[in-house]
């Protein structure tokens, strides 16, 4: 029996100071030092092709100089100031979300994380409802506060049965697995708004409905298009809101739309759309969209003291005038239709691949236990391991098990780094 290798001195220091549940990859943790364009290098001098970055979160590139530039020299200028004093940066880069989000007479508030921003959609939506009951998918995942931990449908984020709201959990989002997977698209969809009709008669009416267009925790799930706007139709006879979670799915990266909820964009826009990761490119930067009625039905003081700062708009600014620009959206959907059908070449000669889906610079690859479809998490861990030996780093997630390998290359992607990062992915699941 080999022994455990010896931990890193920055790996012991973490460990001494930091939650045990604060979750580090690989057997040997890695500390990334420097990046540039869709690669990174560690503290040993290793270079990586990253398939993954920060979370999603390097949406366009490493060290892109558009924003580095742009950060430099607002934080030259003013760092912070808080939302009780007018921020140019901030009304501009509102004004620009607000443009594109499709919404009516649409009202911007910054805050400084995903989770921050689905915390204030649900403060919004039960506010305005005068309800604490809400909807959420099945193996979803909103974040990591206690309200949006309330809110999570993926028991291996959900650390506490407590909530201050009550959640009912709808079938939905997981087109290939549960009751209604055996289906057609039109049928699953017919068979889910069935069920919510069902369930809405054994339920005080809810406040709204919390979903994302595609799961990203819950390794790159979706349903099929139309299915919220189905739902919708519904809920909206009722009153309740549609609360569409973009953290991960906004900015283009799904290739096909600039926001997941186009997919499902037969009756219009979401009453409230969440946002994060990607827009900052790296700063710490998320936000809430809604209807002004919606928005302003707040009756008390509030402020933000780091949401909406200076130096995060101005990188939110040039992040979003070079994806524009760039037409990153269209690359997403061109290199990233390449990437999965290299991935799904692969899978058709790995008897542990279940599936490979994902949309544009999505891609989900699930793993099972051969000829028994049973979630295979160490095959999962040790493919990482496998893809980081050969540079090239991606993420995990799934139900519980996460044993769903995560892809997510920034929206600059070229050809001849997809198909990089697909002939390691290749050798890493064959060494399987």
């Amino acid at each position: 029996m080999t022994s455990p290798r010896p931990r890193s001195p920055l790996h012991e220091r973490h460990s001494a100071v930091l939650p045990d549940w604060l979750s580090l990859y690989y057997e040997r943790p890695l500390e990334i030092t420097h990046g540039e364009g869709r690669h990174v290098w560690d503290a040993d001098g290793n270079r990586y092709l990253d398939f993954f970055g920060g979370i999603l979160t390097t949406m366009t590139a490493h060290a892109l100089p558009e924003v580095t530039k742009a950060v430099s020299e607002q934080a030259g200028r003013i760092i912070h100031s808080s939302t009780l004093y007018l921020n140019r940066p901030m009304v501009e880069l509102a004004e620009r979300i607000a443009a594109l989000s499709g919404i009516p007479d649409a009202r911007v508030f910054f805050t400084t994380s995903g989770t921050e921003a689905n915390d204030t959609a649900l403060l919004l939506a039960t506010a305005y409802r005068s309800s604490n009951q809400v909807l959420a998918m099945r193996n979803s995942y909103h974040g990591r506060s206690f309200s949006t931990v309330s809110v999570t449908g993926n028991r291996g984020w959900s650390p506490t049965g407590y909530s201050p709201l009550q959640t009912t959990y709808v079938h939905g989002a997981v087109r290939d697995r549960g009751p209604f997977a055996a289906l057609d698209d039109a049928a699953f969809t017919a068979a889910c708004v069935a069920d919510l009709k069902d369930l809405l008669g054994h339920t005080r009416t809810p406040a709204a409905l919390i979903a994302e267009p595609v799961q990203g925790v819950g390794g790159f799930t979706m349903p099929p298009d139309g299915l919220y706007a189905a739902f919708r139709e519904v809920l909206a006879e009722r009153g309740v809101l549609w609360i569409s979670d973009e953290v991960q799915t906004g900015w283009g990266r799904t290739g096909d739309h600039f926001w997941g909820w186009q997919a499902h964009a037969d009756n219009g826009p979401p009453d409230i759309v969440t946002f994060a990761k990607g827009i900052g490119n790296g700063m710490s930067v998320g936000g809430v969209i809604a209807r002004a009625e919606i928005m302003n039905c707040i009756d008390t003081n509030s402020i933000s003291t780091f949401g909406g700062s200076p130096v995060t708009m101005a990188a939110g600014l040039a992040n979003l005038s070079y994806v524009l620009e760039h037409d990153l959206q269209g690359n997403a959907r061109r290199v990233g239709g390449l990437l999965l059908e290299r991935l799904r070449a692969t899978a058709a000669r790995v008897d542990a691949v279940r599936a490979v889906r994902g949309r544009g610079l999505m891609a989900g690859v699930e793993l099972v236990r051969p000829g028994t479809g049973e979630a295979s998490p160490e095959r999962a861990a040790a493919v990482i391991e496998a893809a980081r030996e050969r540079g090239l780093l991606i993420g995990k997630g799934g139900g519980h098990d996460t044993s769903v390998l995560r892809i997510a290359p920034p929206l600059t992607l070229t050809v001849a780094e997809a198909e990089e990062g697909a002939e390691i992915m290749d050798r890493a699941l064959r060494a399987l």
